[in-house]
């Protein structure tokens, strides 16, 4: 990157901008963006929570909701080979625009990909300053890449985590900018890329609401989100009031205000970092949790997304990574317990039906249909038991038989099939 920045090959992210007297005069260059950005989340924040109620459902395919974000470069057979054991049917892939020389071999690893079940890719985009101080190179590497890959990516995600300034970007009217050139190239060259935006990071729809709601020129083709919660712990707990399922609410209800955009949402990368691996680890030891956490939370977000019905797919970051991944690539393979959950969990949802998700003192049913088999996902916040019904058939969060003649329901759901009707109410102990 573009002094002052710089990558941090460990956590797979920009480096912290030391530079405070750079971020300063930037800042303040971007002052009048900035003040744009916060007046219209006065207005546009407010309005949206009261149409919340108002906000039309849709119906996911579960087939594409579950999507794996991989390095390409890192362990290519290895990571070929373990989507294919995964089942899932959408792939997000990355390319720095500071490194263009990559892209001969991300074109042969989406080939690849594509040979093996002809997944649907995703490709982010990731931005340096030079690249947004430069909207003629912009365009010009972006033109090379839509040439490239033309008809081997399902969409282009433009830009990532624009709200954070060591990613490059010091105002939303930067993002507008980069985002314009890109959709601009779109329509003089490349009518059929579907292009998706804004990437913002975190529960900061601020951000969001300013790419949203402007008088830019362009329209996507879907709104891309870095929907973190990790800093809260479990996706069930709250931020200013919302939990994950109610941010994913308000975000969708923003977008179905919108006129620049498909009611269409993409959480294109979540995660969570894991204890013990720094400097691999993405942030602080703070806000790391062990193992078994990490696939409860990963199953437990996937499930709320999902009981949504409003978030098309779900990226999770990433398939191998020391610091967040569901495999440790450090000193040999490791597979994590999370490996086992996801697997088991595209296994079991890739073809679900949702039906509806009850909640009630913490204690959390999903209820879909499988190929008219009905499954019940059942997880609590407060530990509790359940009685084993002899028309249940029972599995662990990572597809062990259960034959208890009671159930420990708690952070790890279970999947209980339901072999008859199922009766008005099922007690827990």
């Amino acid at each position: 990157m573009k002094k002052p920045f710089a990558w941090d090959n460990y956590s797979d992210q920009p480096a912290l901008l030391k530079d405070k007297a750079y971020k300063k005069k930037m800042r303040k260059k971007e002052l009048f963006s900035l003040i744009k950005t916060y007046l219209l989340a006065l207005i546009i924040l407010p309005f949206s929570l009261v149409m919340m109620p108002f906000i039309k459902r849709k119906e996911i395919k579960s087939h594409e909701f579950f999507c794996m974000g991989v390095d390409f470069e890192r362990e290519p057979e290895l990571t070929l080979k373990l989507l294919d054991e995964l089942e899932i049917n959408r792939v997000l892939v990355r390319i720095k625009l500071w490194e263009m020389e990559s892209l001969p071999a991300l074109k042969e690893f989406i080939l690849a990909c594509g040979n093996n079940e002809n997944k649907k890719i995703t490709l982010k985009i990731m931005q340096d300053r030079e690249h947004v101080e430069d909207l003629q190179l912009l365009k010009k590497d972006l033109k090379t890449i839509f040439t490239t890959l033309d008809g081997h990516v399902d969409m282009y995600e433009i830009g990532s985590t624009i709200n954070r300034s060591k990613w490059g970007f010091f105002s939303v009217d930067e993002y507008n900018k980069f985002y314009q050139t890109a959709y601009d190239l779109k329509l003089s060259h490349f009518p059929h890329a579907k292009l998706i935006g804004s990437g913002v990071i975190d529960f900061e729809y601020h951000f969001t609401a300013h790419t949203l709601f402007n008088f830019f020129k362009y329209k996507y083709d879907a709104i891309s989100s870095l929907l973190y919660v990790d800093r809260r712990g479990a996706p069930e707990h709250m931020q200013m009031g919302f939990a994950l399922s109610d941010k994913i609410a308000l975000l969708s209800t923003m977008v179905w205000l919108s006129r620049k955009t498909e009611h269409e949402l993409h959480i294109t990368e979540t995660n969570y970092p894991l204890s013990g691996t720094a400097p691999y680890a993405p942030t602080s030891e703070h806000e790391c949790i062990d193992e078994e956490s990490y696939a409860d939370f990963m199953l437990r977000y996937h499930l709320l997304a999902f009981a949504s019905q409003q978030i098309d797919s779900l990226s999770w970051h990433q398939l191998i990574a020391r610091g967040y991944g569901l495999i440790d690539n450090i000193d040999g393979i490791t597979y994590r317990p999370a490996f086992k959950t996801y697997k088991y969990m595209t296994k079991t949802l890739k073809n679900a039906q949702f039906l509806r998700l009850d909640i009630k003192r913490d204690y959390y049913i999903l209820q879909c249909l499988v190929d008219e088999q009905l499954i019940q996902i059942h997880w609590s916040l407060k530990p509790t038991t359940l009685k084993n019904e002899d028309f249940f058939n029972v599995y662990s969060r990572d597809g062990e038989h259960i034959n208890n003649e009671t159930l420990d329901i708690g952070s790890s759901p279970i999947y209980i099939y339901i072999t008859k009707a199922v009766p008005k109410k099922v007690n827990c102990i």
